[in-house]
């Protein structure tokens, strides 16, 4: 049976204004009776962000991550096999009647279990399942009613609790794996963009994801964003990339000073992160991003601010 989890705050969330601006502007959404939907890249946090609505909300949460080889049965419910029943009736001596009955053995899923419990339904990455599986969200979204298959005891249909409460996240449709969201679906949702953070919230974040200091954090959040500049990509490469820099850096006890190694790791780090997933790149040009890197890395370090105290760091671009 699915579990359903009660969320506690996070301990190294990340309340930054903006993070707090895009969370009252989620819970404004929800509590005007529409489903959020957080769209974006990967790795820009929408996922953390949902779990914190969705706490912030209160109710318990059913969380589900769109998958591929989803079917309707998948989000409702379906037969797991079959119930008999023998009744011997011996009410009468001389007479033994004998009844058998089968019937179809019935689970409910997530998404009946969110509806009929008014829980908090947070379903992450839904366009990684096909459109078809989806197709049951339009009557649950817009009338508040479940249609539930014929072969389910009871009603064919559910009443949606009104605590019932649906948040989304989604990536881009040219990402692979991704299906092109229906607009009767999307329609029904209150979107909100979440792409790359402003560079406070980035600093924040590294520094409580990875353990670096603030100084540290600025310095690998700047090369990041730097990066993204070069690419002309406002996504990729994500804070995530900053905050496996910030890990590496906090767990092996080195600066952001310590040039070559310091260097080596965020080469590693982003070229992991650019490579194409149909293959690498040619030697040459894998050489020519490389040296690229390099330059970022150098002429940053070489700009990073004094070392001061943690609560005293600018965090201004470097």
């Amino acid at each position: 049976m699915p579990s359903i989890v009660q969320l506690s705050p996070r301990p190294d969330f990340v309340a930054t204004p903006y993070v707090q601006s895009l969370t009252e502007r989620g819970l404004s959404y929800i509590r005007a009776g529409f489903p959020l939907h957080l769209a974006g890249p990967t790795g820009v946090g929408k996922t953390t962000i949902a779990m914190h609505i969705a706490q912030q909300i209160g109710r318990p949460v059913m969380l589900m991550t769109g998958d591929d080889e989803f079917g309707t049965s998948d989000l409702v419910g379906g037969a797991t096999g079959y119930d008999r029943k023998r009744v011997v009736d011996k009410f009468i001596h001389s007479v033994r009647k004998v009844e058998d009955s089968v019937r179809e053995s019935w689970v409910d899923n997530r998404l009946t279990l969110a509806c009929s419990e008014g829980l908090t339904l947070v379903y992450d990455e839904f366009t990684r399942s096909r459109p078809e599986a989806n197709n049951i969200l339009l009557s649950v979204l817009e009338e508040g009613v479940l249609v539930l298959p014929a072969r389910r005891r009871g009603s064919s249909y559910l009443k949606v609790h009104p605590d019932f409460t649906a948040i989304f996240t989604s990536n881009p449709s040219e990402y692979a794996g991704v299906h092109q969201a229906q607009d009767a679906l999307v329609q029904r949702m209150m979107t909100l963009d979440v792409s790359t953070f402003d560079f406070e919230t980035e600093v924040a974040i590294t520094k409580a994801r990875s353990g670096a200091n603030a100084a540290d954090s600025a310095v690998i959040v700047s090369i990041v964003r730097e990066v993204r500049e070069l690419l002309g990509d406002s996504h990729v490469p994500t804070v995530r990339s900053a905050v496996m820099i910030g890990a590496v850096l906090a767990n092996e006890k080195h600066s952001v000073a310590d040039d070559p190694w310091f260097e080596s790791t965020c080469c590693d780090v982003l070229l992991s992160m650019l490579r194409p997933t149909g293959g690498g790149a040619s030697n040459r040009h894998e050489s020519e991003v490389r040296q690229k890197l390099v330059s970022i890395v150098r002429a940053k370090v070489a700009l990073r601010p004094v070392e001061q105290a943690d609560t005293s760091v600018d965090l201004a671009p470097i």
